[in-house]
């Protein structure tokens, strides 16, 4: 009906390993309609792609989706990153110090400064199916904190500095974070509020 007002919704959810950032899909991926229900006119802020999980924000409001994806409001994004072999701290200081560059729209890009530490690992549930487990080399758990958003980053950094990715794990968008969100939960929030 003409003059009918839209009903603002905003909904966060915890994207599963494996599935795709999307609603549609012609080979058979699983899709965000999967989870839930969606209103016809709620679609994802951004992405995760299929092999990445973690916190994933819809919505049907245009204002708050420019709001997240605008590059001049830098809202960081936060990483748990699982890499291969113990990461050092040499590594640690080169992607924190904007001093990697990565391929992007195959071209060179010097990725900008970043907020990177080593941490224990997160207390996440198992991944389906799980990584890859090499008994003679370990692995280790890395927070990174970014402000731009290129295909791939977090994969492309920690490969750039000799510490393959396994899992990632988006923890935070701006001040929104995964909280106790398990893989496919989905929960409606007003806007503003945290988890």
């Amino acid at each position: 009906m003409r003059g009918q007002m839209t009903t603002m919704k905003y909904y966060a959810i915890y994207k599963p390993f494996g599935m795709l950032s999307q609603f549609t899909n012609s080979e058979g991926v699983p899709v965000l309609g999967a989870l839930h229900d969606f209103p016809k006119d709620v679609y994802p802020i951004g992405r995760l792609d299929k092999d990445s999980e973690g916190l994933l924000l819809l919505t049907n409001d245009n204002k708050f989706k420019s709001e997240i994806l605008e590059p001049k409001n830098k809202l960081p994004k936060t990483y748990w990153v699982q890499v291969d072999k113990e990461i050092t701290s040499e590594a640690i200081e080169r992607l924190s110090n904007a001093s990697v560059v990565i391929k992007h729209n195959k071209k060179p890009h010097l990725v900008k400064p970043a907020k990177c530490k080593k941490i224990e690992a997160p207390n996440l549930p198992e991944r389906v199916p799980p990584i890859r487990y090499r008994k003679n080399i370990p692995t280790s758990w890395i927070e990174l904190t970014i402000k731009e958003g290129k295909n791939r980053q977090v994969r492309k950094m920690t490969a750039a500095v000799g510490f393959p990715t396994l899992r990632l794990v988006r923890s935070k968008i701006g001040k929104y974070s995964l909280g106790s969100l398990q893989p496919g939960d989905v929960v409606e929030i007003e806007k503003g509020n945290v988890l």
